[in-house]
């Protein structure tokens, strides 16, 4: 019986993922949260491993001899090193398209709440106060989509439902997406109301949103990050944010996670930080499971269904 590697936190011993996992002759080794050494020593001699943002290093794929498959339960797969797992012959795999309808959802959720400053409102009252400003309404705003893979295309619908002008930059434009303009990412800053990020983190758009981006968008706007926080560049955007320069940010995601407290996001009014929860509803949870032990499976035959090597930049 071989041994497959599970990290993520929300698949157990029992459930749906286990039982298809354990019906092929797997034994499954549960270890949420593992980095590092601690990481390294759980992989020692397993064949597949399902892992969440746990970092799989050069160093600690090494140190797993028998590993032959690595599914990284998500979209984003910048925390696997796939240089080292291609030259030591390990396929990786991510999950595109598994939570899009929960970080949709989620990414509505962030532009309501900036909006109608929501976060202010609650935190003010909490502090024995009663604030009464004024919040705007999303109807007849422009969002800017950076980034035209799943979840964005899932935003789409829920925002028009809304009444907003939807703008969408992408290296892949789809001219059959209805009620979307595709422009270059420099127009989208300049006219997007709210920005809300959806691409992938590669070398290329690390810090895509950087002090020369940030100075191009409107001082009222408002940005939204669901993707990886390496996609903006934090200090630049508390500065421009504290001086006025820009409305705010709601960000589910940060570059070091959990926030460290030198982060220049701490502290900053206007910006509101979140825990990494776009992907996690309890739906979503299940089908991310069950979706993971699926492609491990295939990977293991050898017939991985989305390996990271076919994906694109959106």
């Amino acid at each position: 019986m071989s041994t497959v590697l599970v990290t993520t936190d929300y698949t157990h011993p029992g459930d749906e993922a286990d039982t298809i996992l354990t019906a092929a002759g797997h034994e499954i080794r549960y270890r949420p949260g593992a980095r590092g050494d601690e990481l390294a020593a759980a992989l020692g001699d397993a064949v597949g491993a399902i892992v969440s943002t746990d970092p799989l290093t050069a160093d600690v794929l090494e140190r797993a001899p028998l590993l032959r498959a690595v599914v990284r339960s998500g979209v984003g797969y910048d925390s696997v090193d796939v240089d080292a797992a291609a030259r030591l012959g390990i396929r990786v795999s991510n999950l595109p398209g598994v939570n899009s309808n929960a970080v949709a959802e989620y990414t509505l959720a962030l532009l309501l709440a900036g909006a109608r400053r929501l976060v202010e409102s609650a935190v003010g009252v909490r502090e024995g106060g009663w604030p009464r400003q004024s919040g705007r309404e999303l109807r007849g705003a422009t969002l800017g989509l950076v980034g035209h893979g799943p979840a964005a295309r899932a935003v789409v619908p829920l925002a028009r439902a809304f009444g907003m002008r939807i703008l969408c930059a992408t290296a892949y434009p789809d001219g059959g997406a209805p009620g979307v303009e595709f422009v270059e990412l420099p127009e989208l800053l300049r006219e997007a109301d709210y920005v809300s990020l959806h691409t992938a983190l590669t070398a290329r758009t690390r810090h895509l949103v950087d002090a020369a981006a940030l100075a191009l968008m409107k001082p009222t706007a408002i940005l939204v990050n669901t993707a990886r926080g390496a996609l903006v560049d934090e200090a630049a955007l508390a500065g421009a944010v504290t001086a006025g320069r820009l409305a705010g940010a709601a960000l589910d995601v940060a570059q070091a996670e959990p926030l460290p407290a030198d982060s220049p996001l701490r502290g900053v009014a206007g910006i509101t930080v979140y825990s990494h929860l776009a992907g996690q509803t309890a739906e979503a949870r299940r089908a991310t499971a069950i979706a993971a032990a699926h492609e491990l499976l295939a990977s293991l035959r050898g017939e991985p269904r989305t390996p990271v090597t076919a994906r694109r930049d959106q």
